[in-house]
């Protein structure tokens, strides 16, 4: 008499498998179309930055080199637009953007239209600049507020002011000397006293005869405007 076999009970880990194989049937297309995009986008991203970006990186800073020399000569209009030769700071903007020496040609053009007057062409080049190197932001932002106050573009001048002064406080002397610009602007230009109170006050708590040479300074326009107590 042949022998009967039971079925095998199945176990949690058949249990566990049996469900692995169902979710794998309906959702395998799916994980292989999904792999696949993040595999061609890796590729893509990695061809962009060392076939495209970098060469571009490369060629900005040899396109600038000559312009910077210039504004080094205080030759700002061969800086500015360059000799013919060699493309000055507008060009590497208009050709190189987005790269690092394309965002650096900003800052050098806003530097250079400033000095030459041109406020409008100023405000231009520094508003597109940007950078995380805090102390150079820090001075474009004051560069910036110049060329606005050149322009009686009051309210942002003084925006401009106060974000130098905040852009990067570990260095104090300058970042109280931008604060303290902020606070003159705001009492003899502006004529707003308490915003002058305000920001000489905030100078006063944060820097001290040592770390600022605008402290003393500060004291004096506070007590000309009849305020001695600077704790609040």
């Amino acid at each position: 008499m042949a022998e009967v076999k039971q079925a095998r009970q199945k176990t949690e880990n058949d249990f566990v498998v049996d469900r692995a194989k169902d979710f794998w049937t309906r959702n395998g297309r799916k994980i292989m179309i999904v792999c696949g995009t993040i595999i061609v986008l890796g590729a893509a991203y990695l061809g962009y930055k060392y076939l495209i970006k970098a060469p571009k990186e490369q060629k900005a800073a040899e396109a600038m080199w000559k312009a910077q020399d210039y504004f080094a000569q205080d030759s700002l209009n061969k800086a500015l637009s360059g000799d013919g030769q060699y493309p000055g700071f507008e060009k590497v903007i208009s050709q190189y953007g987005g790269t690092a020496s394309g965002e650096l040609a900003n800052y050098y053009a806003g530097v250079a239209a400033l000095k030459q007057g041109d406020n409008n062409k100023a405000v231009k080049y520094l508003k597109n600049f940007d950078t995380d190197a805090e102390q150079i932001q820090a001075k474009a932002y004051k560069l910036l507020g110049d060329a606005y106050a050149n322009l009686n573009q009051n309210e942002n001048a003084l925006s401009n002011y106060k974000k130098a002064a905040h852009e990067f406080p570990e260095d104090k002397q300058t970042s109280s000397e931008y604060l303290f610009t902020a606070a003159y602007f705001a009492d003899r230009i502006m004529n707003n006293k308490q915003e002058a109170i305000d920001l000489y006050k905030e100078l006063v708590k944060n820097y001290n005869q040592r770390t600022s040479r605008y402290y003393g300074d500060a004291l004096k326009f506070l007590a000309q405007a009849g305020v001695y107590k600077t704790d609040n």
